[in-house]
């Protein structure tokens, strides 16, 4: 197995010892490929491993160092949602109907990263076609919480939560709909960013719902999010939503400090059902980011409980993508997942354009709020990860998403460890800020990071 500081290291930590000649990404690629065999089978994070592929683009990156060509990103070890095209190596989306697709081509963002020269260990898995919950009836099994494997990581970037909460991977992509980068980070005690809509690319990312999908990056610290958003962030003409914005240097402002920002709480709609645990470790969060000096205060934003829209445009658009599919080849579905995107069909035209009418008077409050205040915070997830037979009890009530309304806004929305339940389940703060400014929610998130050692704790792992 790899050595345990090695598997956790950062991607600056990885960087710095690439550039010293202290390590080989070959040697690197060699022990977590020995990490992933030894843990993975109780974890199932991965789909696909290409460890011929790994140490290949290992033996690449050697020589881009020996040349001085190197990037911060250069041999770092990364896997993808199993959503994003990866040319010659299979995409399932989590799915039969896609069990034995290899493209042709790159997503963007794969072909991003491949040009600032990390190594590619594999494809992670998703939920069935990223919907947010894994149903009976899928085709591959489900992956595991590294804290406790009777429980889920969340989803749809299951698979990478869970490698990179158990050291298997130093950094990941995932895809988020309505949460489904910052639940699997939240769940599974690590840090995800759902950047601003157009801010990365989805070209070559299987679709679950056009106007509310989003790429971004996963890892262990702020930092090392940053670092992958730099690589990814960008127009790209292959994307029709793809903006035209500025791309920032996501690394350059986090070390700042946060006194006088202004950080806005809304309670109303975040809270509801909240966990007291949850509400706790909230609390304490915000405490801690006062203590660094941030202006903390009360904020109400009119209209949040429009987010409840978000369901009727995520089903219409669901079933508009796989219409063909679901009428003419439904068995390759999963029952309960055919069941749902089959329900898309009876939203009405009428219903869709007043859902989207609710979700534009959602935005502009949002936006209005965050012309007062520079970040918005909440609680990720309103209750630690629940278990496996909890969540397959069809009894079971789904809470209502803290992550939702910034899908339906789009938002730029980060989450980070902020504690652990009394069972030793990671528990989550969100932060949120204005259109294309992720900079200044990375360097809040970064402050707050900086001041706790929750990132620093690691899962009781054994083979």
């Amino acid at each position: 197995m790899a050595d345990e500081e090695l598997a956790y290291a950062t991607l600056g930590e990885l960087g710095a010892r690439f550039r010293r000649r202290e390590l080989s990404p070959v040697e690197l690629v060699r022990a977590q490929l020995a990490r992933i065999e030894a843990l993975d089978p109780s974890l199932r994070a991965f789909v696909t491993l290409t460890a011929d592929q790994a140490l290949a683009d290992a033996r690449a990156a050697e020589a881009a160092l020996r040349r001085g060509a190197a990037g911060p990103l250069t041999g770092v070890p990364v896997a993808y949602k199993d959503l994003y095209a990866t040319r010659g190596v299979r995409t399932t989306a989590g799915s039969a109907l896609l069990a034995d697709w290899v493209p042709d081509h790159d997503a963007t963002c794969v072909a991003r990263l491949a040009r600032a020269g990390v190594v590619v260990l594999g494809k992670l898995i998703t939920h069935e076609f990223a919907f947010g919950i894994q149903f009976p009836g899928h085709r591959f099994p489900p992956a595991r919480n590294p804290w406790n494997l009777d429980h889920i990581p969340g989803g749809s970037s299951s698979g990478s939560g869970a490698a990179l909460a158990a050291g298997l991977v130093a950094g990941s992509l995932g895809s988020d709909t309505g949460g489904s980068i910052r639940g699997p980070a939240a769940l599974c005690g690590i840090v995800g960013l759902k950047p601003t809509y157009g801010r990365t690319s989805r070209a070559g990312v299987v679709t679950l719902s056009w106007t509310l999908d989003h790429t971004g990056p996963m890892a262990r610290t702020v930092e090392d999010v940053a670092l992958l958003l730099g690589a990814l962030a960008g127009h790209d003409p292959a994307d029709p939503a793809s903006s035209r914005a500025p791309v920032a240097d996501y690394t350059a402002g986090l070390g700042q400090p946060i006194r006088g920002l202004r950080i806005g709480v809304p309670r109303d709609y975040f809270h509801d059902g909240l966990d007291a645990e949850v509400a706790r470790a909230f609390d304490e969060a915000l405490a801690a980011l006062r203590g660094l000096g941030a202006v903390v205060e009360g904020v109400e934003i009119p209209h949040i409980w429009d987010s409840w829209a978000f369901m009727a445009i995520m089903l219409a658009e669901a079933f508009a993508y796989h219409e063909r599919d679901l009428r003419e080849r439904p068995g390759l579905y999963g029952e309960v997942l055919r069941e749902k995107m089959l329900a898309g069909a009876l939203i009405t035209a009428s219903e869709y354009v007043q859902a989207q009418r609710l979700r534009a008077r959602l935005a502009d409050a949002m936006a209005a709020v965050l012309r007062r205040v520079d970040v918005l915070a909440t609680p990720t997830t309103p209750a630690p990860a629940p278990t496996f037979a909890t969540v397959l009890d069809p009894g079971f009530p789904f809470a209502r998403s803290n992550m939702a309304p910034f899908n339906m806004s789009g938002l730029p929305a980060l989450a980070l460890p902020c504690g652990f339940s009394a069972r030793g389940l990671p528990l989550s703060l969100q932060l949120a800020g204005r259109p294309f400014d992720e900079a200044t929610v990375l360097r809040v998130g970064r402050a707050y990071e900086q001041a706790t050692d929750w990132h620093r704790r690691r899962p009781p792992l054994t083979p």
